[in-house]
């Protein structure tokens, strides 16, 4: 199995070893043929998120000017996770092993056999789309394991907003290897999730749920819920 893993550890409860130990069980669970997977992003490190518009909120331009000059180049091999990305993100990335893409604001990484094939290519252009690591989960059939995590959060909607006609495009712009970047990608926002989210799950027939320690976790194929959220989108666009 391809599993793409979104946490929440503070659900478990109490983990000896904390998320490193996550890490080694869900290894031990998929086997040496098994590919651990997860989003490591860098919202921090684009001039474009919520997160850094937040950051900089009420700055004068030279302040604003100042703040990014301050700001680190991307490095796939350091750059941390944002701490919006949960523990066991962190835990993945520094995985021995792991591989991650060079996206400098939308990366992936991952421990396994197809660690290579999910991070290899990850265009600029296509952030969360076919062509990144998110469209390589859907084409190997993957699972996400939901840890505490609700379905607004399920990262691979985002695939389904972009098979809907006419996506806007807008202008990204982030701190990458050689310095500052932009680029041109699909206009993508999650708050619509939670809407497709209960949608998906009273439709699909391929979702298990479990409780591991006190997390209430849901394991949901990549495939089945993007297909069925790209009905749904164009139901309600009809």
């Amino acid at each position: 199995m391809v599993l793409h893993v979104q946490a929440s550890l503070r659900t478990l409860g109490p983990v000896a070893g904390g998320a490193a130990a996550v890490v080694e069980a869900l290894l031990e669970v998929l086997g040496g043929q098994g590919t651990l997977v997860a989003y490591t992003a860098t919202p921090e490190n684009s001039a474009t998120s919520r997160i850094h518009r937040a950051a900089t909120a009420g700055l004068s331009p030279a302040e604003v000017e100042e703040y990014h000059s301050r700001m680190p180049r991307f490095d796939p091999a350091t750059t941390p996770a944002s701490p919006t990305m949960g523990a066991l993100s962190e835990a993945i990335r520094t995985y021995p092993g792991a591989l991650r893409s060079a996206h400098p604001q939308t990366s992936w990484a991952a421990v396994g056999p197809q660690a290579r094939a999910i991070t290899e290519q990850h265009p600029l252009n296509s952030h969360l789309g076919p062509d990144s690591p998110l469209g390589h989960l859907y084409e190997l059939d993957a699972r996400v394991l939901m840890i505490g995590v609700p379905m607004d959060r399920f990262t691979a909607f985002h695939l389904a907003d972009q098979r809907m006609p006419d996506v806007p495009q807008r202008e990204y712009r982030c701190v990458g290897t050689e310095g500052w970047t932009t680029f041109k990608a699909p206009d993508l926002d999650d708050l619509h999730f939670g809407v497709l989210g209960e949608q998906v799950l009273h439709a699909a027939t391929g979702v298990a749920t479990a409780r591991i320690g006190t997390a209430d976790c849901r394991l949901v194929p990549v495939r089945e819920a993007v297909d069925l959220a790209e009905q749904f989108l164009r139901h309600t666009r009809t």
